[in-house]
């Protein structure tokens, strides 16, 4: 496997980096605690998909979401002849030749976030123009669409939903479960893929820190996690159109 040319410091347990990956992995208790306080206990399949989805929501908001902040407000200004690490030649990120922006120029806590994932994957210090137009639909579509799953889980999963509006609501549901669990496998591979076919340039993998949590386990959610929720949607199809086909059979016996 390929790895990044750029010298790569080894991975460090120092306090900002640890702070960081807490930021990032304190939004799993999170989405635990409000599957747990509004879906019942008796649905657990329905719990588990408000878990996914408010962890995708809170991912896609509050962590990528800062990644496009830093982007469009984080710069170093160039002087004329300067060159930057992260700025490889047109075409220019806002079109703006004197500017590098990106994470790597930023201050703050959402920063460090960001410049400590961007050692595992370079795109993510500088506005890479692929990955941001990808992060644009994930943070904008995809993080409200997240939300607005999580809101039709806990009517769907309500004791006090009439039948018809429980209709209604897995109906939108399903449809929107996936269409987002398709918009997410999709995204990885675009994010992924042109790194596959281009030797890895951008990633870093000899640290196995870097490899194992930064690359695998923070990105491979969004490839099984998408694929069972598509499984179970696949079900629900299934169980719906043989319930509808029976249906017209019984009514059709009637009529005869």
């Amino acid at each position: 496997m390929s790895t990044s040319t750029s010298a790569v410091p080894a991975f460090t347990a120092d306090l900002p980096t640890l702070l960081s990956l807490a930021a990032a992995l304190s939004l799993m208790p999170l989405a635990f605690v409000l599957g747990t306080s509004l879906i019942p206990s008796s649905q657990l399949r329905n719990r588990l998909l408000f878990f996914w989805h408010a962890y995708d929501a809170c991912t896609h908001l509050f962590i990528e979401g800062t990644f496009l902040y830093h982007c469009f407000f984080s710069y170093k200004q160039l002087q004329p002849g300067e060159t930057a690490p992260l700025v490889h030649g047109p075409p220019y990120f806002l079109n703006r030749p004197d500017r590098a922006y990106g994470p790597a120029y930023g201050v703050g806590a959402s920063a460090r976030m960001w410049q400590e994932y961007g050692k595992a994957d370079a795109r993510w210090l500088g506005a890479d123009l692929g990955v941001v137009c990808l992060e644009i639909l994930t943070v904008f579509i995809g993080g409200p669409l997240a939300v607005y799953i999580c809101y039709l889980l806990t009517k769907a999963s309500s004791t006090s939903t009439p039948a018809v509006s429980k209709a209604k609501y897995s109906g939108r549901l399903w449809f929107l479960c996936i269409s987002l669990a398709v918009a997410e496998l999709y995204g990885g591979f675009m994010t992924f893929g042109p790194e596959w076919f281009s030797g890895n340039s951008a990633l870093e993998t000899n640290d196995p820190v870097y490899l194992w949590l930064y690359l695998v386990y923070f990105n491979i959610l969004w490839v099984f996690v998408p694929l069972w929720v598509l499984y179970v949607a696949w079900g629900e199809m299934r169980t719906a159109f043989t319930v509808a086909a029976a249906a017209g059979e019984r009514s059709t016996k009637k009529l005869n």
